[in-house]
């Protein structure tokens, strides 16, 4: 298999200018606006940084954007999906291509007859407010609301803060 040069995973998002938000439905738009990402490049760039076995058969990914930033790393945001299961997931990479951080950042977890939710903005300053809560039988609970507070640091770590 050849090796993939870094850039041209790069390529596969491109990069906006924050603020962004995203939300449950937000991956259709990136679906029809990127083109699809190589099974290589997700070998290559983002199964290594997967904490867990990837059923590669029900396992989607959908490259969505590129951080626009000054900062000296590279910050890439794509959509997972699995069964019952959706993520948006921010990666942090040196400009060489070697993986810094990567956080979940965005979600849906469908379990029986229960949503759990997070939706997400980034900031111009790449502040992460996330805002979660869970529905069941279609009723919010307002009750499991929580918002947490995300931001990449300039070493292009990804650390809660409050």
């Amino acid at each position: 298999i050849p090796k993939i040069e870094f850039v041209e995973f790069v390529e596969k998002f491109p990069a906006l200018p924050m603020p962004v938000i995203l939300g449950e439905d937000t991956h259709h738009t990136f679906s029809a606006e990127n083109d699809p990402l190589p099974e290589a490049m997700i070998a290559q760039f983002i199964l290594p940084l997967e904490r867990k076995e990837v059923d590669e058969e029900f396992t989607e990914y959908v490259p969505c954007f590129a951080i626009d930033c000054e900062e000296p790393f590279i910050a890439l945001v794509w959509w997972k999906a699995e069964l019952l299961t959706y993520q948006y997931i921010l990666a942090t990479f040196t400009e060489k291509g070697a993986p810094i951080d990567k956080k979940v950042i965005a979600f849906t977890k469908v379990t029986g007859d229960t949503i759990h939710r997070a939706v997400t903005t980034i900031d111009e300053d790449l502040a992460i407010h996330v805002a979660e809560g869970t529905e069941t039988n279609h009723v919010f609970d307002a009750s499991s609301s929580i918002t947490r507070l995300l931001e990449i640091l300039p070493n292009g770590q990804i650390v809660s803060s409050l």
